[in-house]
């Protein structure tokens, strides 16, 4: 599983079966503090694969900037690229994807990169804690 932001808009291709593919690039951040106390932060990014249903979905919906969470699987491709070299790509086969909040005035165009992942994550909805005991009769079983 992985929670960042899209690099990139999402590249819509279909196979001779017809079958619809996309791909799409997703930054990830890691913060810590080192032993001196300085914070540190890391970029990882991501290349990942959508396919089906899913893949227009990702296409109709996402755009460079926004947020989203992919569960998937890694895969490993090999091939032999024109100047006799093997080349290697690791990816992310999507199984499952979650949109993040939609930015003002982003449907499909193009996201603004100004906002912060703070910003973004202000609009998501705030679930409270139920207050009170459970009692036995709400149990369903």
């Amino acid at each position: 599983m992985i929670l960042g932001n899209i690099t990139r808009d999402p590249e819509m291709r279909t196979t001779p079966a017809g079958k619809a593919v996309v791909t799409l690039g997703v930054a990830t951040n890691r913060r810590w503090t080192n032993a001196s106390g300085q914070k540190q932060e890391q970029a990882e990014f991501h290349n990942v694969v959508l396919w089906g249903r899913l893949a227009e979905i990702a296409n109709q919906y996402l755009a460079k900037g926004a947020l989203v969470l992919i569960e998937g699987r890694l895969q490993t491709r090999t091939w032999e690229g024109q100047d006799g070299v093997k080349r290697y790509r690791t990816e992310i086969i999507a199984e499952n994807m979650q949109m993040g909040p939609r930015l003002a005035g982003a449907a499909k165009a193009t996201a603004n990169n100004d906002i912060s992942r703070e910003e973004k994550m202000d609009d998501l909805p705030i679930i409270e804690e139920e207050t009170g005991e459970i009692e036995a009769k709400d149990i369903p079983f």
